[in-house]
Protein backbone atom coordinates (compact mmCIF):
# COMPACT_ATOMS: atom_id res chain seq x y z
CA UNK A 1 0.00 0.00 0.00
CA UNK A 2 1.02 3.50 -0.64
CA UNK A 3 -0.23 6.15 1.88
CA UNK A 4 -0.42 9.72 0.73
CA UNK A 5 -0.41 12.98 2.67
CA UNK A 6 -1.51 15.83 0.03
CA UNK A 7 -1.11 19.84 2.06
CA UNK A 8 -3.48 21.95 -0.14
CA UNK A 9 -2.26 25.68 -0.08
CA UNK A 10 -3.60 28.12 -1.96
CA UNK A 11 -1.93 27.40 -5.69
CA UNK A 12 -0.02 24.36 -4.94
CA UNK A 13 0.14 21.25 -3.00
CA UNK A 14 2.92 19.51 -0.72
CA UNK A 15 2.65 15.81 -1.17
CA UNK A 16 4.31 12.95 0.80
CA UNK A 17 4.18 9.40 0.11
CA UNK A 18 4.64 6.74 2.80
CA UNK A 19 4.63 2.69 3.11
CA UNK A 20 3.20 0.66 5.48
CA UNK A 21 6.29 0.98 8.07
CA UNK A 22 5.89 5.28 7.97
CA UNK A 23 8.96 5.28 6.19
CA UNK A 24 9.14 8.59 3.79
CA UNK A 25 9.33 7.04 0.00
CA UNK A 26 9.15 10.32 -1.80
CA UNK A 27 8.08 14.00 -1.35
CA UNK A 28 7.56 17.17 -3.86
CA UNK A 29 5.84 20.03 -4.47
CA UNK A 30 2.98 19.91 -7.03
CA UNK A 31 1.38 22.80 -8.51
CA UNK A 32 -2.53 22.92 -9.23
CA UNK A 33 -3.64 21.43 -12.35
CA UNK A 34 -2.88 19.41 -15.37
CA UNK A 35 0.21 19.55 -14.79
CA UNK A 36 0.61 18.81 -10.61
CA UNK A 37 -1.67 15.73 -11.24
CA UNK A 38 0.35 14.36 -13.98
CA UNK A 39 3.26 14.58 -11.93
CA UNK A 40 1.75 13.44 -9.04
CA UNK A 41 0.29 10.09 -11.12
CA UNK A 42 4.09 9.36 -12.63
CA UNK A 43 5.44 9.51 -8.71
CA UNK A 44 2.55 6.56 -7.90
CA UNK A 45 3.78 5.15 -10.96
CA UNK A 46 7.32 5.04 -10.00
CA UNK A 47 6.34 3.56 -6.63
CA UNK A 48 3.91 0.82 -7.71
CA UNK A 49 4.00 0.45 -11.56
CA UNK A 50 1.14 1.00 -13.26
CA UNK A 51 -2.80 -0.02 -12.54
CA UNK A 52 -2.17 -0.08 -8.92
CA UNK A 53 -5.04 2.29 -7.91
CA UNK A 54 -6.53 0.44 -5.37
CA UNK A 55 -3.07 0.52 -3.45
CA UNK A 56 -2.87 4.60 -3.01
CA UNK A 57 -4.58 5.87 -0.26
CA UNK A 58 -4.40 9.79 0.05
CA UNK A 59 -5.31 12.28 2.45
CA UNK A 60 -6.09 15.36 2.06
CA UNK A 61 -7.75 18.68 4.25
CA UNK A 62 -11.07 18.93 2.46
CA UNK A 63 -13.69 17.23 -0.18
CA UNK A 64 -14.02 19.53 -3.09
CA UNK A 65 -12.45 21.14 -5.99
CA UNK A 66 -11.20 19.67 -9.19
CA UNK A 67 -8.09 18.13 -7.72
CA UNK A 68 -10.11 16.09 -5.01
CA UNK A 69 -12.50 14.49 -8.11
CA UNK A 70 -9.35 14.04 -10.34
CA UNK A 71 -7.97 11.66 -7.39
CA UNK A 72 -11.67 9.96 -7.31
CA UNK A 73 -11.79 9.75 -10.63
CA UNK A 74 -8.27 7.60 -10.96
CA UNK A 75 -9.45 5.59 -8.51
CA UNK A 76 -7.62 6.51 -5.61
CA UNK A 77 -9.00 5.93 -1.64
CA UNK A 78 -9.46 9.61 -0.71
CA UNK A 79 -10.26 10.58 2.66
CA UNK A 80 -11.46 14.24 3.55
CA UNK A 81 -9.83 14.92 6.78
CA UNK A 82 -10.97 18.00 8.80
CA UNK A 83 -8.06 20.04 9.83
CA UNK A 84 -9.01 20.12 13.44
CA UNK A 85 -8.26 16.54 13.25
CA UNK A 86 -4.73 16.87 11.58
CA UNK A 87 -4.41 19.68 13.98
CA UNK A 88 -4.75 17.42 16.70
CA UNK A 89 -2.68 14.26 15.40
CA UNK A 90 0.16 17.12 15.12
CA UNK A 91 0.43 17.13 18.49
CA UNK A 92 1.08 13.19 18.56
CA UNK A 93 4.48 14.25 16.63
CA UNK A 94 5.37 17.28 18.70
CA UNK A 95 4.15 19.66 20.69
CA UNK A 96 6.60 22.85 20.17
CA UNK A 97 4.02 24.36 17.94
CA UNK A 98 6.24 24.23 15.14
CA UNK A 99 4.52 24.03 11.52
CA UNK A 100 5.29 23.76 7.67
CA UNK A 101 3.51 22.64 4.71
CA UNK A 102 6.14 19.45 4.75
CA UNK A 103 5.27 18.51 8.07
CA UNK A 104 1.71 19.10 7.14
CA UNK A 105 1.53 16.42 4.17
CA UNK A 106 3.87 14.02 6.49
CA UNK A 107 0.56 14.39 9.78
CA UNK A 108 -1.81 13.53 6.60
CA UNK A 109 -0.03 10.81 5.00
CA UNK A 110 0.62 9.24 8.66
CA UNK A 111 -2.90 10.00 9.62
CA UNK A 112 -4.05 7.33 6.82
CA UNK A 113 -1.79 5.05 7.36
CA UNK A 114 -2.67 4.45 10.92
CA UNK A 115 -6.46 5.51 11.15
CA UNK A 116 -7.63 4.97 7.76
CA UNK A 117 -10.97 2.79 9.51
CA UNK A 118 -11.36 5.81 11.85
CA UNK A 119 -12.16 8.50 8.96
CA UNK A 120 -14.24 9.17 6.80
CA UNK A 121 -13.89 8.57 2.55
CA UNK A 122 -15.05 11.48 0.18
CA UNK A 123 -18.43 11.06 -0.41
CA UNK A 124 -19.41 9.45 -3.90
CA UNK A 125 -22.29 12.58 -4.46
CA UNK A 126 -23.36 13.03 -7.78
CA UNK A 127 -23.27 15.79 -10.32
CA UNK A 128 -26.68 16.77 -9.40
CA UNK A 129 -26.22 16.88 -5.60
CA UNK A 130 -22.60 18.85 -6.12
CA UNK A 131 -24.41 21.71 -8.47
CA UNK A 132 -27.08 21.89 -5.36
CA UNK A 133 -24.78 22.16 -2.68
CA UNK A 134 -22.98 24.63 -5.10
CA UNK A 135 -26.11 27.23 -5.21
CA UNK A 136 -27.53 26.80 -2.38
CA UNK A 137 -25.11 27.50 -0.41
CA UNK A 138 -24.60 30.56 -2.25
CA UNK A 139 -27.82 31.50 -2.15
CA UNK A 140 -27.53 31.22 1.96
CA UNK A 141 -24.08 33.23 1.55
CA UNK A 142 -26.12 36.07 0.11
CA UNK A 143 -28.76 35.67 2.56
CA UNK A 144 -26.02 36.24 5.54
CA UNK A 145 -24.42 39.60 3.51
CA UNK A 146 -27.24 40.99 3.56
CA UNK A 147 -28.37 40.67 7.21
CA UNK A 148 -25.18 42.06 7.91
CA UNK A 149 -25.21 44.89 5.52
CA UNK A 150 -28.00 45.66 6.99
CA UNK A 151 -26.91 45.52 10.22
CA UNK A 152 -23.99 48.22 9.78
CA UNK A 153 -26.61 50.07 8.00
CA UNK A 154 -28.84 50.10 10.95
CA UNK A 155 -26.18 51.71 13.18
CA UNK A 156 -25.49 54.17 11.05
CA UNK A 157 -28.47 55.32 10.96
CA UNK A 158 -28.81 54.65 14.68
CA UNK A 159 -25.79 57.40 14.83
CA UNK A 160 -27.24 60.22 13.01
CA UNK A 161 -31.16 59.59 11.29
CA UNK A 162 -33.01 57.57 14.29
CA UNK A 163 -36.37 58.78 12.73
CA UNK A 164 -35.56 56.26 9.80
CA UNK A 165 -35.45 53.27 12.11
CA UNK A 166 -38.63 54.03 13.23
CA UNK A 167 -39.89 54.72 9.96
CA UNK A 168 -39.13 51.93 8.41
CA UNK A 169 -39.61 48.39 9.58
CA UNK A 170 -37.28 46.57 6.97
CA UNK A 171 -34.33 48.17 5.87
CA UNK A 172 -33.93 45.43 3.68
CA UNK A 173 -36.96 46.17 1.33
CA UNK A 174 -36.84 47.69 -2.18
CA UNK A 175 -38.91 50.69 -1.35
CA UNK A 176 -36.97 51.45 1.91
CA UNK A 177 -33.99 51.56 0.04
CA UNK A 178 -35.43 53.57 -2.59
CA UNK A 179 -36.41 56.40 0.07
CA UNK A 180 -33.19 55.88 1.52
CA UNK A 181 -31.25 56.57 -1.67
CA UNK A 182 -33.18 59.71 -2.30
CA UNK A 183 -32.57 61.23 0.58
CA UNK A 184 -30.30 59.97 3.16
CA UNK A 185 -29.95 62.80 5.56
CA UNK A 186 -32.92 63.90 7.98
CA UNK A 187 -33.58 67.49 6.50
CA UNK A 188 -34.02 66.11 2.84
CA UNK A 189 -36.14 63.28 4.15
CA UNK A 190 -38.49 65.12 6.43
CA UNK A 191 -39.41 67.50 2.96
CA UNK A 192 -40.90 64.20 1.61
CA UNK A 193 -44.43 64.43 0.07
CA UNK A 194 -47.29 62.29 1.13
CA UNK A 195 -47.44 61.37 -2.54
CA UNK A 196 -43.40 61.04 -2.96
CA UNK A 197 -43.44 58.19 -0.52
CA UNK A 198 -47.36 56.88 -1.62
CA UNK A 199 -45.29 56.17 -5.46
CA UNK A 200 -42.46 54.10 -4.22
CA UNK A 201 -44.62 52.44 -2.27
CA UNK A 202 -46.89 51.83 -4.87
CA UNK A 203 -44.20 50.24 -7.18
CA UNK A 204 -43.05 47.76 -4.10
CA UNK A 205 -46.97 46.76 -4.38
CA UNK A 206 -47.64 47.62 -0.79
CA UNK A 207 -50.84 47.30 0.70
CA UNK A 208 -53.00 50.65 2.68
CA UNK A 209 -50.31 52.51 0.35
CA UNK A 210 -51.82 55.74 2.23
CA UNK A 211 -51.71 55.17 5.83
CA UNK A 212 -48.71 53.73 5.30
CA UNK A 213 -46.98 57.27 3.47
CA UNK A 214 -48.33 59.15 6.21
CA UNK A 215 -47.56 57.32 8.84
CA UNK A 216 -43.72 57.25 7.39
CA UNK A 217 -43.80 61.15 6.84
CA UNK A 218 -44.78 61.70 10.23
CA UNK A 219 -42.41 59.41 11.65
CA UNK A 220 -39.34 61.29 9.25
CA UNK A 221 -40.80 65.04 10.56
CA UNK A 222 -40.31 63.89 14.02
CA UNK A 223 -37.86 66.03 15.89
CA UNK A 224 -34.28 65.01 16.99
CA UNK A 225 -30.62 65.44 17.83
CA UNK A 226 -28.59 65.90 14.95
CA UNK A 227 -25.49 65.94 14.35
CA UNK A 228 -23.13 68.85 13.02
CA UNK A 229 -24.24 68.80 8.53
CA UNK A 230 -20.58 68.07 7.61
CA UNK A 231 -20.97 64.44 9.48
CA UNK A 232 -24.52 64.11 7.99
CA UNK A 233 -23.39 64.43 5.17
CA UNK A 234 -20.47 61.70 5.40
CA UNK A 235 -22.94 59.76 6.87
CA UNK A 236 -25.62 60.06 4.08
CA UNK A 237 -22.47 59.00 1.08
CA UNK A 238 -22.66 55.52 3.30
CA UNK A 239 -25.99 55.00 3.91
CA UNK A 240 -26.39 55.88 0.05
CA UNK A 241 -23.62 53.19 -0.93
CA UNK A 242 -24.70 50.82 2.06
CA UNK A 243 -28.44 51.02 0.19
CA UNK A 244 -27.04 50.13 -3.17
CA UNK A 245 -25.11 47.37 -2.01
CA UNK A 246 -28.30 46.11 -0.24
CA UNK A 247 -30.67 46.49 -3.73
CA UNK A 248 -27.72 44.46 -6.07
CA UNK A 249 -27.69 41.57 -2.86
CA UNK A 250 -31.29 41.51 -3.16
CA UNK A 251 -31.86 41.14 -6.72
CA UNK A 252 -28.80 38.26 -6.88
CA UNK A 253 -30.55 36.55 -3.96
CA UNK A 254 -33.49 36.45 -6.27
CA UNK A 255 -32.08 35.46 -9.03
CA UNK A 256 -29.89 32.27 -7.04
CA UNK A 257 -33.61 31.45 -5.55
CA UNK A 258 -34.65 30.31 -8.98
CA UNK A 259 -31.64 28.06 -10.05
CA UNK A 260 -31.53 26.49 -6.34
CA UNK A 261 -35.22 25.47 -7.14
CA UNK A 262 -34.61 24.58 -10.51
CA UNK A 263 -32.00 22.38 -9.76
CA UNK A 264 -33.47 20.87 -6.77
CA UNK A 265 -36.65 20.05 -8.41
CA UNK A 266 -35.02 18.45 -10.61
CA UNK A 267 -32.91 15.54 -8.39
CA UNK A 268 -34.75 12.18 -7.57
CA UNK A 269 -34.66 12.56 -4.26
CA UNK A 270 -36.44 16.07 -3.89
CA UNK A 271 -40.05 14.13 -4.01
CA UNK A 272 -39.16 12.24 -0.85
CA UNK A 273 -37.34 15.65 1.04
CA UNK A 274 -39.86 17.69 0.12
CA UNK A 275 -42.76 15.23 1.69
CA UNK A 276 -41.15 16.28 5.02
CA UNK A 277 -43.26 19.01 7.19
CA UNK A 278 -41.59 22.02 7.51
CA UNK A 279 -39.62 21.85 4.04
CA UNK A 280 -39.62 23.30 0.94
CA UNK A 281 -37.69 23.67 -2.38
CA UNK A 282 -35.48 25.85 -0.57
CA UNK A 283 -35.00 24.50 2.99
CA UNK A 284 -35.27 21.20 1.00
CA UNK A 285 -32.01 21.97 -1.14
CA UNK A 286 -29.97 23.45 1.75
CA UNK A 287 -30.92 19.92 3.56
CA UNK A 288 -29.78 17.50 0.50
CA UNK A 289 -26.87 19.83 -0.37
CA UNK A 290 -25.36 19.57 3.05
CA UNK A 291 -26.10 15.69 3.56
CA UNK A 292 -25.24 14.56 -0.21
CA UNK A 293 -27.17 11.55 -1.16
CA UNK A 294 -24.62 9.36 -1.17
CA UNK A 295 -26.38 6.27 -0.35
CA UNK A 296 -23.79 4.93 1.63
CA UNK A 297 -22.34 7.96 3.12
CA UNK A 298 -24.14 7.38 6.58
CA UNK A 299 -24.45 3.49 7.73
CA UNK A 300 -27.52 4.54 9.91
CA UNK A 301 -29.94 7.01 11.01
CA UNK A 302 -27.25 7.62 14.22
CA UNK A 303 -24.70 8.67 11.64
CA UNK A 304 -26.36 11.20 9.88
CA UNK A 305 -27.74 12.89 13.23
CA UNK A 306 -24.13 12.39 14.08
CA UNK A 307 -22.98 14.53 10.84
CA UNK A 308 -26.20 17.16 11.52
CA UNK A 309 -24.91 17.98 14.67
CA UNK A 310 -28.37 17.40 16.49
CA UNK A 311 -27.26 14.26 18.66
CA UNK A 312 -26.14 14.99 21.63
CA UNK A 313 -22.89 13.94 22.78
CA UNK A 314 -22.00 12.04 26.44
CA UNK A 315 -19.00 12.99 28.71
CA UNK A 316 -18.26 10.78 31.56
CA UNK A 317 -15.69 10.26 33.67
CA UNK A 318 -15.66 8.08 37.19
CA UNK A 319 -18.81 8.90 39.10
CA UNK A 320 -19.64 12.33 36.90
CA UNK A 321 -21.60 11.61 33.57
CA UNK A 322 -22.81 14.98 31.72
CA UNK A 323 -25.10 15.30 28.34
CA UNK A 324 -24.34 18.17 26.08
CA UNK A 325 -25.14 19.56 23.10
CA UNK A 326 -22.60 19.50 20.04
CA UNK A 327 -21.47 22.53 19.51
CA UNK A 328 -18.89 21.87 16.77
CA UNK A 329 -20.96 20.96 13.61
CA UNK A 330 -22.37 22.00 9.93
CA UNK A 331 -22.84 25.88 10.66
CA UNK A 332 -25.65 25.58 7.37
CA UNK A 333 -26.94 22.08 7.92
CA UNK A 334 -27.49 23.48 11.52
CA UNK A 335 -29.55 26.36 10.89
CA UNK A 336 -31.78 24.49 8.03
CA UNK A 337 -32.85 21.92 10.76
CA UNK A 338 -33.65 24.51 13.10
CA UNK A 339 -35.79 26.34 10.73
CA UNK A 340 -37.43 22.85 9.47
CA UNK A 341 -38.15 21.66 13.02
CA UNK A 342 -39.65 25.18 14.16
CA UNK A 343 -41.79 25.32 10.35
CA UNK A 344 -42.76 21.44 11.36
CA UNK A 345 -44.60 22.57 14.20
CA UNK A 346 -47.05 24.02 12.37
CA UNK A 347 -47.10 21.50 9.54
CA UNK A 348 -46.82 18.21 11.66
CA UNK A 349 -49.52 16.98 14.57
CA UNK A 350 -46.96 14.51 15.53
CA UNK A 351 -43.95 17.06 15.73
CA UNK A 352 -46.08 19.45 17.72
CA UNK A 353 -47.08 16.86 20.57
CA UNK A 354 -43.56 15.58 21.24
CA UNK A 355 -42.30 19.51 21.60
CA UNK A 356 -45.26 19.95 23.85
CA UNK A 357 -44.19 16.71 26.00
CA UNK A 358 -40.47 18.52 26.06
CA UNK A 359 -41.70 21.68 27.52
CA UNK A 360 -44.11 19.79 29.72
CA UNK A 361 -40.56 18.46 31.05
CA UNK A 362 -38.76 21.93 31.37
CA UNK A 363 -37.30 21.52 28.27
CA UNK A 364 -35.61 24.50 27.01
CA UNK A 365 -37.26 26.28 23.99
CA UNK A 366 -33.96 25.46 21.79
CA UNK A 367 -32.83 22.33 23.16
CA UNK A 368 -36.45 20.92 22.21
CA UNK A 369 -36.25 22.14 18.69
CA UNK A 370 -32.84 20.46 18.89
CA UNK A 371 -34.20 17.46 19.78
CA UNK A 372 -37.06 17.39 17.92
CA UNK A 373 -34.74 17.86 14.78
CA UNK A 374 -32.65 15.21 15.72
CA UNK A 375 -36.10 13.34 15.72
CA UNK A 376 -37.18 13.98 12.29
CA UNK A 377 -33.64 13.48 10.60
CA UNK A 378 -33.80 9.84 11.71
CA UNK A 379 -36.94 9.81 10.11
CA UNK A 380 -35.28 11.51 6.91
CA UNK A 381 -32.77 8.68 6.83
CA UNK A 382 -35.30 6.28 7.05
CA UNK A 383 -37.03 7.78 4.36
CA UNK A 384 -34.22 7.74 2.06
CA UNK A 385 -32.93 4.81 2.98
CA UNK A 386 -36.17 2.85 2.04
CA UNK A 387 -36.89 5.61 -0.90
CA UNK A 388 -40.71 5.66 0.42
CA UNK A 389 -42.44 9.60 1.05
CA UNK A 390 -42.82 10.91 4.73
CA UNK A 391 -46.06 9.65 6.42
CA UNK A 392 -47.37 11.58 9.38
CA UNK A 393 -49.17 8.22 10.91
CA UNK A 394 -46.02 5.83 10.43
CA UNK A 395 -43.46 8.81 11.56
CA UNK A 396 -45.34 9.53 14.81
CA UNK A 397 -46.98 6.03 15.56
CA UNK A 398 -46.22 5.41 19.18
CA UNK A 399 -48.18 8.64 19.30
CA UNK A 400 -51.55 7.68 17.27
CA UNK A 401 -53.24 7.20 19.81
CA UNK A 402 -52.26 10.16 21.22
CA UNK A 403 -52.95 12.08 18.40
CA UNK A 404 -56.57 10.93 17.91
CA UNK A 405 -57.66 11.57 21.45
Amino acid sequence: MLFVGDDWVEDHHGVELMDDTGRRLAKARLPEGVAGMARLHAMFGEQLGEDAADQVVIGIETDRGPWVQALIVAGYRVFAINPLQASRYRERHGVSGAKSDAADAHVLADMVRTDSHQLRPVAGDSAQAAAIKVVARAHKTLIWERTRHAQRLRHSLRDYFPAAREAFEDLTAADTLELLAKPPDPASAAKLTVAQIAAVLKRARRRCIADKAAKIQAALRTERLGQPEIVVSAYAARVRSAAAVLAVLNEQITALQGQVEAHFGRHPDAKIILSRPGLGPILGARVLAEFGDDRTRYVNAKARKNYAGTRPITRASGKKKVVLARYIHNDRLVDALGVQAFAALQASPGARLYYDELRAREVSHHAALRQLANRLFGILHGCLKTGTLYDEAAAWSHRVEKLAA
